[in-house]
């Protein structure tokens, strides 16, 4: 997967240095008046440093890359109080045509599996670029430092980079710079990919054949995720290298199967087929994969690889049995390991009491048996005598009010379905949402780590939508969280069939800091849809906050 880059000085000539002085004389003359008709050169802008301010909202906080006249930085948009990823480099420089027009032609790519540029512009002296900054994701080198990926998540990966490519490739956007670096895992099994044409605008690269450049990147990274090594005699992001395909390597590549034991062999040959431009491996005689295409269809044609089984320690926790539920109170008699030990009792057992003292013992109880008969057949016979008039019926109780106050309340309005809510973000755990809702205290859904209060001033929020199937009457939300997180009890309008797609179309109706929390409003309110929305996280011990709402419930 070679990188060529446009950004290459002349060779120098070595007769030139030989040029007869008249040459050189005309040579100089014709510069100097080429010199005096050329426009003058834009002024070099302001050093940029932490706290420099673009567009007058976007403020820069830390420098990520500094290379080839560009610079690249996470900032903060001050306006819409959120992390972005801000390109910059100088309006007059070479490349700046190009990367205004890769930005804008990318920002009109609507793929979910690419980070989107938010946007492009020419100002003072700059061209800046936008795009998504993702805080919670993590490069794909990175994942591969502690090991190679399974085949499930493996066979995730490369189909949607694949699929992605493939839109990409119908619009005439290429990637040209698909790297463990530019592919960013955002959830179990979900990727995304950023810089797609603008990396390669910044860098000068280009290629002949950019769709065969890219399907051999895709089979790059599968093969990277399938070994744990870079298919190039050099390694990259940490990744060692493995060996040439045919580039110059005294041998062929070795397939990913050779190199790892119980490597998948079908995501093994994919790779290699996409890889080996003649399509011929020590595995198959099957055609090369030469686009994306091509290359997305070869994964889709693959059995499903079912994911792996949990390892005991991410099994939940499972409280012990009481003694009803292991069927001794219903008759059953508990596993005989469950039962305590008696003692043994050592030495020999006693006698039972006998001589004088043992018979006064027993007349003593057996008098005071006769005495206690005697003394309730009295009373038995007492209440006879007197007979059912003398009985008055007793007067009907008077109301309790605290006895009331007992009555168990309304059940709780049963949700259809739990949505996460993070319009700022790129979701927190949206497969632990149903969680929120299953009467288990020991399950809950929670947040992603932030490194400062208020979401580390990357989002105003996020939380739960609970659907109710229908328009309902809500009176209240009941919410056990962890620690004290701040909580707004949010209504969609009446009449909404669909959530509103930010927090602002949702209507407050109640809010709360705690941890075990209820909200109220005035009356019922109709809706079908209820928020439970997150304005603060609680900090834990190690410093960083993070939310978790382990049960909640809808009340009438």
């Amino acid at each position: 997967m070679a990188e060529r880059s446009t950004a290459t000085s002349p060779p120098t000539d070595p007769a030139s240095a030989a040029e007869a002085p008249d040459a050189q004389r005309s040579r100089g003359e014709a510069t100097d008046a080429a010199e005096q008709e050329r426009p003058a050169p834009v002024p070099e802008p302001a050093e940029l440093h932490s706290g420099h301010r673009l567009a007058g909202r976007y403020r820069l906080e830390e420098c990520i890359t500094r290379l080839d006249g560009f610079s690249s930085w996470r900032a903060v948009d001050e306006k819409l109080r959120r992390a972005v990823g801000v390109h910059v480099l100088p309006a007059d420089h070479e490349r700046a045509p190009k990367v205004l027009a890769a930005a804008r032609a990318t920002a009109l790519l609507r793929d979910p599996h690419f980070v989107q540029v938010l946007d492009a512009v020419e100002e003072k002296g700059l061209v800046h670029v936008i795009h998504e900054w993702l805080p919670d994701s993590v490069p794909l080198h990175t994942l591969l430092n502690s090991g190679p990926l399974d085949p499930h998540e493996a066979q995730a990966l490369a189909g949607q980079v694949a699929d992605a490519m493939a839109a990409a490739h119908r619009e005439n956007l290429v990637h040209l710079r698909l790297n463990p670096a530019t592919v960013l895992r955002t959830g179990p099994c979900q990727f995304r990919i950023r810089g797609l044409a603008v990396d390669a605008a910044l860098r000068g690269i280009e290629s002949d054949d950019p769709q065969r450049a890219d399907t051999e990147a895709i089979g790059a990274l599968l093969y990277a995720a399938l070994t744990q090594r870079w298919p190039y005699p050099e390694g990259v992001y940490g990744l060692s290298g493995v060996g040439g395909l045919g580039r110059g390597a005294s041998e062929p590549l070795l397939t990913p199967d050779q190199v790892r034991a119980r490597v998948h062999r079908g995501l093994s040959e994919v790779a290699m087929r996409a890889l080996t431009n003649d399509g011929a491996t020590a595995a198959s005689e099957k055609p090369a994969l030469t686009t994306p295409e091509e290359l997305s269809a070869a994964i889709a044609a693959l059995p499903r690889i079912r994911p792996p089984e949990p390892t005991p320690s991410a099994l939940p926790q499972f409280r012990q049995p009481t003694t009803y539920q292991r069927g001794s109170m219903g008759g059953g008699q508990p596993p005989s390991a469950a039962r305590p030990a008696v003692p043994a009792v050592s030495g020999p057992v006693p006698p039972p009491l006998g001589g004088r003292w043992g018979t006064a013992l027993k007349v003593a109880v057996s008098a005071l048996l006769i005495a206690a008969l005697g003394l309730g057949s009295w009373q038995l016979a007492d209440a006879l005598l007197k007979g059912d008039n003398s009985q008055e019926p007793s007067p009907p109780p008077e109301p309790d009010s605290e006895q009331n106050a007992d009555e168990p309340a309304a059940e709780p309005l049963a949700v259809s379905d739990v949505i996460e809510f993070d319009p700022e973000g790129s979701g927190q755990n949206p497969e632990s949402a149903p969680l929120a809702v299953d009467d288990d205290p020991s399950s809950f859904w929670h947040t992603k780590n932030y490194y400062g209060p208020g979401f580390g001033n990357l989002k105003a929020g996020l939380g739960l939508i609970l659907d109710l199937g229908e328009e309902q009457e809500v009176q209240s939300l009941n919410v056990e969280a962890l620690g004290d997180t701040s909580v707004e009890f949010r209504v969609a309008p009446g009449g909404t069939t669909t959530p509103p797609v930010d927090a602002a179309g949702f209507t407050t109706v109640d809010d709360a800091t705690g941890s075990s929390l209820t909200l109220q409003g005035d009356e019922p309110v109709e809706t079908r849809f209820v928020l439970v929305w997150l304005t603060e996280l609680p900090q834990g011990d190690d410093g960083n906050y993070r939310g978790r709402i382990t049960d909640i419930r809808v009340n009438p």
